[in-house]
């Protein structure tokens, strides 16, 4: 670790707060295109919310041909269907709308698929899921989101005062709408993991907020004349090193897992780089500068002790 924080700089004196109104632009704006986006574009739903029959499909013989395979596909008189590439050229994910009728209609449609492409390709998995289930998913998936953020601005507040409750609301709600932007705007597919990924995003981003809020507390007892401006940027900057060492190793985790990981989970692997980087901006430049709109409470008043024991002023 003092190895590493060698290269880093130290004892810096950025004035971050001074740039709080460029921020909150920034913020706006990437929170009004994200809901913008949402609103007129929408999601690229995958089966687990969407409701339909998912196949992954790998031709034996080198790259497939995507668009026989398509017009094979599309004159099965199956309803909407979808072919794409499947991060390889002989992988292939075919989408079908759901049959309607029971499980035995859409394995007749399974069948009746794998009858039309005939043989040369293997069948990796196949996925069904029902409108109803896809919408409780919804719901399930949407409620989980809500009471997470809800529930870290509760135990913020309780942990400190509640104006940091009111700080890490608003950037851990300016880290979820702007994820749910990149998979509108990308139009990567929105599914399960999606989920599991802005929830992760949200544990991220919170615990970068409170390790900052931690330091703006004890240098609140620590310095009792100190403007709260001052203890602000004194803040950011003492705990500076500790944010690029943990968003550049889950920087480097995460794009290796992009990189590596195949096209199952490149959406999360997508969310995860930008959580990362929108957590780390939001814990700086939107939680922090939000202290400076409060009173903040001083938790000490009078003078501070020094190291050797003595009474000092509080610069």
């Amino acid at each position: 670790m003092k190895l590493v924080r060698r290269f880093l700089p130290q004892d810096t004196k950025i004035d971050f707060v001074s740039k709080r109104l460029i921020a909150y632009a920034f913020t706006a704006l990437l929170v009004v295109g994200s809901c913008v986006s949402m609103a007129t574009k929408g999601f690229n739903f995958g089966v687990d919310f969407a409701g339909g029959i998912l196949m992954e499909v790998k031709h034996q013989s080198g790259p497939a041909d995507l668009a026989r395979m398509r017009a094979t596909v599309s004159h099965l008189d199956l309803g909407e269907v979808a072919l794409q590439e499947f991060g390889a050229p002989d992988l292939v994910l075919v989408r079908l709308q759901r049959q309607d009728g029971g499980e035995a209609e859409q394995q007749a449609a399974v069948a009746k698929v794998k009858n039309a492409l005939g043989e040369g390709y293997d069948y990796r998995r196949t996925e069904f899921v029902g409108p109803k289930v896809g919408e409780e998913l919804i719901r399930g998936g949407i409620l989980a989101v809500v009471l997470s953020v809800l529930a870290i601005a509760v135990y913020v507040w309780f942990r400190f005062e509640w104006q940091f409750g009111v700080g890490a609301l608003v950037a851990t709600f300016h880290d979820v709408i702007t994820t749910f932007g990149v998979f509108s705007i990308t139009g990567l597919e929105f599914n399960l993991t999606s989920v599991a990924a802005i929830l992760t995003i949200v544990g991220y981003s919170i615990n970068d907020t409170v390790v900052e809020y931690d330091r703006v507390r004890e240098n609140l007892r620590k310095f009792k004349t100190m403007p709260t401006y001052d203890i602000i940027n004194l803040s950011v900057n003492e705990t500076l090193a500790r944010t690029f060492l943990t968003g550049g190793t889950v920087f480097v985790s995460v794009l290796a897992l992009l990189l590596f990981g195949g096209e199952v989970i490149r959406g999360f692997s997508v969310a995860m780089l930008w959580g990362v980087i929108v957590g780390t901006y939001s814990s700086v430049y939107v939680a922090m500068p939000v202290l400076y709109h409060f009173n903040l409470r001083q938790i000490t008043k009078g003078k501070v002790q020094g190291e050797e024991g003595e009474t000092v002023e509080a610069p």
